[in-house]
């Protein structure tokens, strides 16, 4: 499996430099990034320097890495940091906007490439997070005995490390000198198949949206929407939730202020979501100076970076995606303290199943249950308040996890 496993990354890189720019812009930027990998990082490191090294797949990774960043540059201030992506829909958004001292695109995961980018960054310390894992840079740094720790590991008994005739991918794990794992279950799975260098910290990803929320500014524009009215915010829609969504709000009766943030924001999408809403709206983007918001019952945030903020003024949230494969952060708004609805593909994520279980999200699983909920939500105070609190209550309980990973690091690199 090991070979196999190397010929297709090898075919891989292959695919990519010669027929890259013949697919989406996605994967044209892969393929740009992928060119341009070992130049970028020989260019922005500095020599003399030690360097710690964080690997993230994309934009959520990125989100449960940042605080542990930040914790480590004030550990180690001496230490330049090195931040990978393997997506581009991450390293593009944040390439520019990271504590990072130099950032680029992982490259493909071949052996040689793993030994090239080893011998360029050289790394006194290197942090993988959550599960994008690959088997020849961690045998590579298992070679050098280069210190690698896993941060907001999550591990289930299916996991192909853990399969049968995937020994050798089991193996690549031994690179680890320490996993910090999200929750008790990842933990028992690793100490069945022998690893006992395992703490359970929590995600990461608790402190960083805690971080945000204590942060929050105050967004004008949002208080003049919603002025006394319950507001509900439905977070990265997709289109299976748009239907149910602006069904329900065509024929909402309560004065209710709504503020809808697609997960796509493209023009053809905004434009297919207003054709179906019945209600007076206003896009993000049209939003001047002489606007006045509070004649509006919906608005459209035709634009990224502002949802985590906005929740801080949610009365009730809707998660998108819940009908897709798997749904949206929930942490962003329960640090707030506010009730939770999300459709049915909650199982990847242990707060989305832990909130429900309390009561603080209810899962919804067609359109009769998705109006009956939001309508009880939105009518009764006490229960939006009894639900508020659980989320609230279970986001103060999981902050700290960066602390805790950072007291179990050596002092001195």
């Amino acid at each position: 499996m090991k070979f196999l496993y190397n010929i297709l990354m090898m075919i891989s890189e292959k695919l990519v430099q010669l027929f890259g720019n013949f697919f989406g812009q996605k994967v044209r930027y892969f393929r740009q990034g992928q060119q341009h990998s070992f130049a970028s990082v020989k260019k922005c490191l500095q020599s003399g320097k030690k360097t710690i090294w964080f690997h993230v797949s994309s934009l959520g990774e990125y989100e449960q890495a940042l605080p542990v960043i930040e914790a480590v540059k004030e550990k180690y201030p001496d230490a330049q940091i090195a931040l990978s992506f393997f997506s581009p829909s991450g390293y593009e958004i944040k390439k520019d906007k990271t504590p990072a001292d130099c950032v680029f695109y992982l490259p493909i995961d071949t052996q040689k490439n793993a030994r090239r980018l080893l011998e360029i960054l050289q790394p006194a310390m290197v942090f993988f997070v959550k599960y994008d894992l690959w088997p020849n840079y961690l045998f590579a740094l298992q070679k050098q005995q280069i210190p690698v720790y896993l941060i907001s590991g999550v591990f289930k008994e299916n996991h192909s490390f853990f399969k049968s005739y995937n020994a050798w991918l089991k193996k690549s794990l031994k690179a680890f000198r320490h996993f910090f794992v999200q929750d008790k279950a990842s933990e028992k799975v690793l100490k069945k198949n022998g690893f006992t260098n395992i703490t359970v910290t929590g995600d990461t990803r608790f402190d960083r949206v805690f971080q945000i929320a204590q942060k929050a500014q105050h967004l004008d524009f949002i208080e003049k929407f919603k002025q006394n009215n319950t507001l509900l915010v439905a977070g990265s829609t997709w289109p299976k939730d748009e239907e149910l969504l602006l069904s329900y709000l065509n024929g909402l009766q309560a004065k209710t202020k709504t503020i809808i943030a697609p997960h796509e924001v493209d023009r053809q999408h905004i434009q297919q979501i207003t054709a179906q809403l019945k209600r007076k709206y206003i896009l993000y983007t049209d939003i001047n100076d002489d606007t006045d918001l509070s004649t509006y019952e919906v608005l459209i945030l035709n634009t990224i970076g502002l949802l985590n903020k906005v929740y801080k003024y949610a009365d009730v949230v809707y998660i998108g995606n819940g009908f897709g494969k798997s749904i949206h952060n929930v942490q962003e708004p329960a640090v707030y303290g506010v009730p939770i609805v999300t459709g049915p593909q909650i199982h990847k994520f242990k707060e989305a199943v832990d909130l429900a279980k309390l009561g603080g999200l209810t899962v919804i699983k067609d359109k009769q249950s998705f109006e009956q909920t939001l309508t009880q939500l939105l009518q009764d105070e006490s229960l939006r308040a009894k639900q508020a609190e659980i989320t609230r209550q279970y986001a103060l309980k999981n902050i700290g996890a960066t602390e805790k990973i950072i007291h179990l690091l050596p002092e001195k690199l």
